[in-house]
């Protein structure tokens, strides 16, 4: 397979690299979108394993990690609306320039948030992709969890935007939630998980509205002992885009070859990339 990697610069100057893993003959696309707070590179296993079943996967680069030339701060600060509207147009660009065969069908995806995202950017530009993957994905709102955790959700949902605030962006690494994340992105984040509506600070798209209207094939994955994304979650996710074609599928660490928890098929992606490539 082909390795590449790619340099992005988003319309503010923001800029990244975007890795690629393109097989000889690719019979079709992905671009996929990590968790809060983890670098791309941590999903090269998953897309040489995509790459081996003849998907070209692109590993999009969240702004304030990994490759980003920006770091999250009191100085510097951004939301949903930057994500959304202006990185992951860059990424799509330059995954049409390495692969510009209209005829190979494409994909946008992602894990958690990742998988989030993926939604809301299909539901901005419905023709970007013909699929949405989601794995180990859902929504974050608090009524979408079982009890008795969904009680204690609220105030965190809470406090983490307030945390943002108090120290300029969020401590992610010292609180063992997500990253140094922009307190903007917490601020979107918090607002679905507690209100159960998408939506992006100085973004004028109705999220809401475009996931209603989606039409696109989703693959859904879910892990069996997942406690941040239960299937609860996902079903909430997916009961916002009632016109998609979806059958979700549950991995079990039998299945997977490894822990069936959030993060450890990371690691032991083969079982994933079958369910997503074929």
């Amino acid at each position: 397979m082909q390795a590449l990697e790619l340099p992005l610069s988003s319309a503010d100057g923001h800029d990244a690299v975007l890795v690629a893993r393109i097989p000889q003959r690719p019979r079709a696309a992905a671009l996929w979108l990590p968790a809060l707070g983890v670098a791309a590179r941590h999903y090269l296993p998953l897309a040489e394993a995509l790459a081996h079943r003849g998907v070209a996967t692109f590993l999009h680069e969240w702004r304030g990690h990994g490759s980003s030339s920006l770091r999250a701060g009191r100085g510097t600060d951004w939301g949903y609306r930057e994500l959304l509207a202006l990185d992951l147009a860059a990424s799509e660009a330059a995954m049409a320039e390495a692969l510009p065969d209209p005829g190979i069908r494409r994909a946008i995806g992602g894990h958690s948030l990742g998988g989030q995202l993926a939604a809301c950017r299909l539901a901005m530009s419905p023709g970007s992709a013909q699929a949405l993957w989601l794995v180990a994905s859902g929504a974050p709102w608090w009524r979408a969890f079982p009890r008795p955790l969904r009680y204690g959700l609220p105030l965190a949902y809470r406090l983490l935007p307030w945390l943002a605030r108090r120290y300029g962006a969020l401590p992610g690494r010292r609180i063992g939630f997500g990253g140094n994340e922009a307190r903007g992105v917490i601020a979107d984040w918090a607002r679905t998980a507690l209100g159960g509506r998408y939506a992006a600070a100085g973004l004028d798209v109705d999220l809401e509205a475009g996931l209603a209207a989606m039409t696109h094939e989703v693959r859904a994955l879910v892990m069996d002992d997942d406690w941040l994304a239960p299937a609860s979650s996902l079903r909430f996710l997916l009961t916002k885009m009632p016109g998609t074609s979806v059958s979700p599928l549950e991995l079990d660490a039998q299945a997977l070859g490894t822990r069936a928890d959030h993060f450890a098929w990371m690691n032991r992606p083969a079982a994933v990339a079958v369910a997503l490539a074929d």
